[in-house]
């Protein structure tokens, strides 16, 4: 499966409601001045400085070079370094993610790496996808791809569990789940939703020949467009997010 290849400015541009709408799971961290934390996948570090601004010690991870380098010139302390492969031993009071964990598929190990990062009783608090997320865009990327001929469900790479699901493996992993929850979160876009599957569907655009990848995003664009846009041309993107707090046992 191609890997996903993030653009700062195409993020800001498109997707910076990602951040903007992450008060509620920051407010469940309810981040403690004096606290060390880690935010996995911690994207251009805007989110991560409001975390530091409460007078965190924040480390921030990310896989994105260009990313990384947009979160360190906010003056963040950001590693550049995928999530399965971060190797902290238990130093952070707190684990935040945002928007990021349903980008990785071997969720297993990356709660076990969150779990060997922590302090005995420390506490992993995320927002990500959840069952049913995008489930008007997928379907149609995935379908438009099988029309072209390719394996629409092996481009997708996004993993959105229900809440059942991300609870068990929590739980198999040493943590007590304290809150977990699935939220519908129908999001207004700023924009075309052309720019949103120009930002976040990049691994299904891969599978294709460069020449074919725009009249590709034209056809799901028609596809969505009777359920998620309205008369006035507004676009709504059908987001579901899973929200949880847990602490090891």
């Amino acid at each position: 499966m191609t890997t996903q290849i993030w653009n700062s400015a195409g993020y800001e541009k498109n997707a910076r409601f990602v951040t903007d709408l992450g008060a509620p799971v920051l407010a469940l961290l309810a981040p403690k001045r004096g606290e060390h934390i880690l935010d996995v996948g911690c994207g251009d570090g805007v989110l991560t400085k409001k975390i530091a601004d409460l007078g965190c010690r924040v480390v921030g991870l990310d896989s994105s070079a260009d990313l990384v380098a947009s979160a360190r010139q906010l003056g963040l302390e950001v590693i550049e370094k995928s999530a399965y492969d971060m190797d902290f031993g238990p130093s952070f009071d707190a684990v935040f993610s945002n928007a990021a964990l349903h980008w990785m598929k071997d969720a297993d190990l990356v709660i076990r790496n969150v779990a060997q990062a922590l302090c005995p009783k420390g506490r992993f608090v995320a927002e990500m996808g959840g069952h049913n997320c995008v489930k008007t865009i997928l379907t149609a990327l995935i379908q438009e791809l099988d029309r072209r001929g390719y394996d629409g469900q092996a481009a997708n790479p996004w993993y959105f569990p229900t809440a059942e699901d991300y609870r068990r493996r929590l739980t198999a992993a040493g943590f007590e789940v304290r809150y977990i929850a699935l939220i519908p979160r129908p999001t207004a876009l700023p924009g075309d939703i052309m720019g949103w599957l120009q930002t976040f569907s990049g691994c299904f655009t891969a599978t294709l020949p460069e020449t074919e990848r725009a009249g590709f995003l034209e056809c799901v664009r028609a596809r969505i467009k009777p359920e998620l846009c309205d008369a006035e041309g507004n676009w709504t993107a059908d987001y579901v997010r899973l929200r949880f707090e847990c602490h090891l046992r």
